[in-house]
């Protein structure tokens, strides 16, 4: 039984009114009160013959897990930990590597409408808040091993407490001030523009560029225009300046006179380069 009155469960009920057919666009939705990881539950699930656009979400997960394998933990209820399973038939594979970053926009939306909060992201998909720039949401997507599927996790902090952060660089909406710190509306607002934003990718068969995909997340990433460090798995470390974002959404960046497109790679923003007029949702990025 829960008792902290400042974290209330979610309704489960009251979510699948708003959100599952025939009322809403996904097939199911499950608030679990625990899980070791929601991403995996969901890929075993999606393995069990899960529909497409099955939701599950838990109040506790006791071994989450981020990108990079990083383990991702916050208090019970303290925030959204949700997988959304995705069979979307009609986009080629090839183009899949945009759906992490697809769920970013969505993600930066979400935030900034329901909790009215300036939001941006750093590549391919933390999503940042405050002048500070910390991280509050790290988004996981993995393929479903045998199946033409995909699973987006997504950890989102909401009522931490300072002392409840993993790291000094991270946040919360509660300690930015939020205008709604409601986990079941902050969960419906996300889950909505997600549906909004698969549904626009999908139906340009994922093209990034006829879709407006690409030009989304460029708005949003105050990565590009940055001084980086991207540690690479394997090799050395690279320092350069984040350039832009390519059409298989990998991040280029320019580098003694050369520009290198990037598909994986653990980024430190070191400092800004140059000011830029990037809109990324309510502010620029930083100067």
């Amino acid at each position: 039984m829960w008792t902290d009155l400042e974290r209330p469960p979610l309704s489960q009920v009251a979510l699948r009114q708003a959100l599952v057919a025939p009322a809403g666009p996904y097939a199911a939705l499950d608030v679990m009160a625990t899980a070791s990881s929601t991403n995996t539950a969901l890929v075993d699930r999606a393995q069990r013959g899960a529909l497409d656009r099955t939701v599950l979400v838990t109040e506790e997960q006791s071994a989450g897990r981020g990108r990079a394998g990083r383990s991702w933990t916050a208090p019970a209820r303290s925030g959204l930990t949700v997988s959304v399973l995705l069979r979307p038939a009609e986009v080629p594979q090839s183009r899949w590597s945009w759906l992490p970053l697809l769920a970013g926009v969505a993600l930066c939306k979400a935030v900034s409408t329901a909790a009215e909060l300036p939001a941006a992201l750093k590549w391919p998909n933390d999503l940042l808040l405050g002048a500070q720039q910390r991280k509050v949401a790290g988004i996981l997507a993995e393929l479903v091993p045998g199946q033409f599927a995909v699973v987006i996790g997504i950890g989102l902090n909401v009522t931490l407490r300072p002392d409840e952060l993993p790291v000094p660089t991270a946040t919360s909406l509660a300690i930015e001030k939020a205008a709604c710190t409601d986990r079941d509306q902050l969960l419906r607002a996300l889950l909505l523009a997600l549906d909004t934003e698969v549904r626009r990718w999908c139906g340009h068969n994922g093209d990034p560029i006829t879709s407006g995909l690409r030009d989304d997340y460029r708005n949003r990433c105050v990565t590009l225009g940055q001084q980086l460090r991207v540690d690479l798995p394997g090799q050395p470390a690279l320092t350069g300046v984040g350039d832009d974002i390519d059409a298989e959404g990998r991040l280029v960046v320019r580098c003694d006179g050369q520009r290198r497109a990037l598909s994986v790679g653990d980024v430190t923003h070191v400092r800004p380069l140059r000011p830029s007029n990037r809109h990324n949702g309510s502010v620029s990025c930083p100067s």
